[in-house]
């Protein structure tokens, strides 16, 4: 970014908005990202939940929709479904310059004004909308849920296209997830990858005997693939993370597989680089955790599909398995040899993924398609827009 870029995004107003903050993942350490590149920013969002969020987030300017006062916020934001659309186009972004919409569902349907420029981050197009099928065979629903969710999501999908229309620009955190929002929207994105921190994390002079799942434990993670394939190799396997799928996968869970819930930091890295391997038995849009584990100096046992083929090298940093099934899982971790894997290579893999590059090319895209949005402005509507400055 130039210093003109730089002087000119000081002077425009920027917000961030988030589907919601009730949990922790890889799309929130995005949104932590977006706010420490642009510290100014409030951050709109649906939801939020400060206790289930870290402590950085306190200290963002947070603010929700009409949700947040709803009984069901906390309890069963699941039921508020068809409220969703509403509340992101209630939220009041009228005097902000760009808005950049961190999304995999809703937050890309907020309503901008009509100079802004709208920068939409997409981790997928909403996946229960698009992979519907997948979704409620995943979550268990029951026939009359299945037929009262089809009619909601039937809607939701023409609401998702529409609001697609009103995005100036998309940026993918994958190929993959470049060609599915070219599949379900007709549009382009630029990849910039979701940012790993490398600095936290360092090869371990000792490795343990344990495999390592670092996870939300949601149906679509498919970590009972992972308990399966565990179960039948009587191997030691621990599992970080917590979520409504807790309790499936215990019930199903020999005594070798231990489940640690949610663990500080620190205490995650060290597990990370003291594991033979980490398991990523599901297929994610992106998935930070593989880039964790390298950056650890640990390789990784991943299905071989989504954002695991442009994060993992087969045979230099992990191994690929093509089925996801708990049998070709188990015939992976058989064929495992962890001293084919050279820590050092695998960590310098992770560093091209690392928070300085995120920062570098995010800042360079966004100042471009500002220098790019002003300059298609009428003249009538350019100059000095002012206030309170975004970066």
């Amino acid at each position: 970014m130039t210093r003109a870029d730089g002087h000119v995004m000081r002077e425009l107003r920027l917000a961030i908005v988030h589907d919601y903050l009730n949990q922790y993942g890889g799309a929130e350490r995005v949104v932590e990202m977006l706010h420490r590149i642009y510290p100014s920013a409030p951050v709109f969002t649906s939801l939020y939940d400060a206790r289930k969020m870290p402590a950085t987030f306190r200290q963002m300017d947070v603010r929700t929709s009409f949700l947040q006062r709803l009984p069901l916020s906390r309890r069963a934001p699941k039921l508020l479904l068809p409220l969703y659309p509403a509340a992101f186009e209630s939220l009041d972004l009228r005097h902000y310059d760009v808005v950049l919409s961190s999304s995999s569902a809703f937050a890309k349907g907020v309503i901008t004004g009509p100079e802004a420029l709208h920068v939409c981050y997409c981790h997928t197009p909403m996946r229960f909308a698009w992979r519907y099928h997948d979704y409620v065979e995943r979550e268990g629903f029951s026939a009359p849920v299945r037929w009262l969710l089809g009619l909601i999501i039937s809607r939701l999908r023409v609401w998702d296209v529409v609001t697609a229309n009103t995005v100036d620009c998309f940026v993918a955190n994958s190929h993959t997830v470049a060609r599915r929002i070219r599949k379900a929207y007709g549009r382009s994105a630029e990849v910039i990858h979701p940012p790993v921190d490398c600095r936290r994390f360092r090869p371990a002079d000792r490795i343990d005997d344990f495999f390592l799942i670092v996870s939300r434990l949601r149906a679509y993670k498919r970590i009972d693939i992972a308990v399966a394939a565990f179960n039948q190799l009587g191997l030691p396997l621990k599992i970080v993370g917590d979520g409504d799928d807790r309790g499936r996968l215990q019930h199903m869970a020999a005594p070798n597989v231990e489940f640690l819930g949610h663990r500080p930091d620190g205490d995650v890295a060290e597990l990370l680089a003291q594991c033979q391997a980490l398991i990523f038995p599901g297929e994610e849009d992106f998935g930070i955790a593989p880039l964790e584990a390298q950056a650890a100096g640990r390789p990784v046992i991943a299905y071989g599909a989504g954002g695991a083929l442009e994060t993992v090298v087969d045979g230099e940093t992990g191994i690929l398995f093509g089925e996801p099934t708990a049998e070709a899982l188990a015939a992976a971790v058989r064929s495992f040899e962890p001293a084919k894997f050279d820590p050092a290579r695998v960590r310098q893999h992770a560093e091209q993924f690392d928070v300085s590059v995120f920062e570098r090319r995010i800042t360079e895209f966004v100042a471009a398609k500002v220098r790019e949005h002003k300059e298609r402005m009428p003249l009538t509507e350019r100059g000095d827009r002012g206030g309170a400055g975004g970066a």
